[in-house]
């Protein structure tokens, strides 16, 4: 359920953006039904599912370009192009960055339905052969070059993005795109949003809460702070370097207190004296969390990252007080971008011929890793070692002792969410 203030935004957004937007639309797909129909395509393999509709690798009929093809889920007949989806299209088609995920086109198909036509829609995208979560389910440890290379590709999005005031609100791991060329791709922009200037200097402009995948919610919209901004895509970004080490999310929270309690128990408790606004938010007040718990990121992180400018990066990012978090400016800027060794390229993953993706992991899982296994090999006696083998990891997460004692970071499925059914877990593009 929405309260007033949610439903208020609705409507002024409403209002303001999507009647110009569907004209918009209509005039796209009147102009350009004949060479951007869904039937020029046809479908390779489904390779995302979720609430939103689903993903298809396909191939055009004529160029054999491969692309891949978002089918956008419709509840109704009568519907025309979903209001959900339009925010996503209008900032897409605005950006134009290496490291964002590029819209081709919208594409459409006419049925015969009980009142007239019924129009199926879809969105056509760049397609890309892995997502970070899927690389991060194999067998394979990453070097730290393309573990640089890889960061260093999501902060330029994300400086990008901010530097065109556009937030994108959920960064996980398994929006990461990688094509074969090396080249990193932030995507799914289904909860992006512009940001807004205040109406008055002495005023904050507020935006919906419900945002962000819980396992990578930072912890002032778990706090339920409505007047967020940029730190907000920092405090993912923190969570998905740690991720190229960890190689699973950091908290795997069931419901927003429990994600909140294992955010203290890793960053310390929230204190007027480390996060001096914490006392302005109602939940802060109305929540009983632990207020004697100390920060323990780095020693309970060492163990894992073993290179210190990165863990002191991470630290620096997963600052509970946003004003305290490194921008994207400040992070690219980093010790950890400026020593040897400089990032990498990506281009290594893709040699393997296989693509990782995180909704195709089960079913592929035994073939890729032997091809990645193989590959590994031959790349070992071929050149510089850009994978080292790993024993003793089970896909999906992690396994063994850290120091002796038992793992805590291992992974524990998507995350449960049912709080929040407007964020996918499972989506890309």
């Amino acid at each position: 359920l929405m309260d007033d203030c949610e439903l208020e935004l609705i409507v002024k957004e409403l209002e303001a953006d999507h009647s110009e937007a569907l004209k918009e639309i209509d005039r796209e797909l009147d102009a350009k039904t004949s060479t951007l129909s869904v039937d020029d395509y046809e479908k390779i393999q489904k390779v995302g599912q979720g609430t939103f509709g689903e993903v298809f690798k396909v191939r055009h009929k004529t160029t054999k370009e491969i692309f891949a093809l978002k089918r956008l889920k419709i509840e109704k007949e009568t519907e025309g192009f979903p209001i959900t989806a339009l925010r996503e299209v209008r900032i897409l088609r605005s950006l134009s960055h290496k490291n964002i995920v590029s819209l081709k086109g919208i594409c459409h198909r006419r049925n015969p339905g009980i009142n007239g036509y019924r129009y199926e829609f879809y969105l056509l995208f760049e397609f890309c052969d892995h997502d970070l979560a899927g690389l991060l389910s194999q067998k394979v440890e990453i070097s730290l070059p393309v573990k640089k290379g890889i960061a260093k590709q999501l902060l330029t999005g994300i400086c990008f993005l901010h530097r065109n005031n556009i937030l994108h609100r959920d960064l996980k791991a398994s929006n990461i795109l990688i094509d074969r060329t090396g080249t990193l791709k932030i995507a799914d922009f289904g909860l992006a949003r512009l940001t807004v200037a205040p109406s008055a200097p002495d005023r904050r402009v507020c935006y919906t809460g419900r945002v962000v995948t819980l396992w990578y919610r930072p912890p002032e919209i778990l706090l339920n702070d409505r007047c967020y901004d940029r730190p907000v895509d920092l405090w993912g970004a923190g969570c998905i370097i740690a991720e190229l080490w960890t190689k699973c999310p950091l908290m795997q929270g069931d419901t927003e207190v429990n994600q909140l309690r294992l955010i203290i128990n890793l960053c310390g408790s929230f204190t007027p004296a480390t996060w001096p606004a914490v006392e302005k938010l109602e939940a802060f007040k109305n929540t009983k969390l632990p207020m004697d718990t100390k920060r323990t990121l780095r020693e309970k992180l060492a163990p894992k990252i073993p290179c210190q400018s990165a863990l002191d990066l991470i630290d620096k990012l997963l600052a509970c007080d946003p004003s305290k978090r490194l921008d994207a400016d400040q992070s690219l800027a980093h010790e950890f971008f400026q020593e040897e060794p400089l990032a990498g390229d990506l281009s290594c993953l893709s040699q393997s011929g296989i693509s990782f993706l995180e909704y195709l992991g089960q079913a592929n899982r035994s073939r890729s890793v032997a091809a990645v296994a193989a590959h590994i090999n031959n790349f070992r006696s071929a050149g510089p070692q850009s994978f080292r083998g790993r024993g003793g990891v089970l896909p999906g997460g992690l396994s063994g002792a850290m120091n002796g004692a038992a793992n805590p970071f291992r992974y524990r499925g998507l995350p449960p969410d049912p709080d929040n059914s407007n964020i996918n877990f499972d989506r890309i593009y």
